[in-house]
């Protein structure tokens, strides 16, 4: 397993549509694997393939607590086939905008298909947390980041100050 650099705001292919894959073979498993290692060293609960700017259709979950062992799920072709009208909201962060958080509402329950680690088909309903971390990992493969379901000023200012360190950290003098 190796850690892979998570690619952050403003990196254009964020935006991009992940591609979905033919099958799972051992290069799959080993991109999963180090999407998990790179996930839990962030730290972080999900991680989407393209945040390592790997534009393919797959993600990786793991809510287990600090304290509580591993449990990695793999997500291949993820796609939501049902979503509850009911409604829940959490405060969302993302890998690829460090250290901003906002509440963000989405459907509270939804159906998932994908492809699993093993290359065989699943089915699984999702509530709660689990439910909120799917959707939003499912987003970044359609080029879709969290900020786009807040507020378009809060995602202006979010996107303008990313975009100013990105600047700075290229040696550019602040805007």
């Amino acid at each position: 397993m190796a850690l892979r650099h998570i690619i952050t705001l403003p990196d254009p292919k964020l935006r991009l549509v992940s591609k979905p894959l033919e099958r799972v073979d051992d290069a799959v498993r080993k991109l999963l694997d180090d999407m998990v290692e790179t996930m839990h060293e962030a730290p972080g609960i999900g991680l989407a393939a393209i945040q390592v700017a790997e534009p393919l259709r797959m993600l990786v979950i793991d809510l287990a607590k600090k304290d509580e062992l591993a449990n990695p799920l793999f997500f291949v072709n993820p796609e939501i086939v049902w979503s509850a009208d009911e409604r829940s909201t959490y405060e969302e962060g993302c890998l690829s905008i460090p250290e901003y958080y906002e509440e963000v509402e989405r459907p509270a329950r939804v159906r998932t298909r994908f492809v699993d680690r093993d290359g065989k088909p699943q089915e699984i309903v999702a509530e709660g947390l689990l439910a909120t971390v799917l959707q939003h990992e499912i987003d970044h493969l359609d080029g879709v980041l969290f900020i786009d379901h807040i507020s378009k000023l809060k995602r202006d200012r979010v996107i303008k100050k990313f975009v100013k360190m990105a600047k700075r950290a290229e040696g550019h003098p602040p805007l």
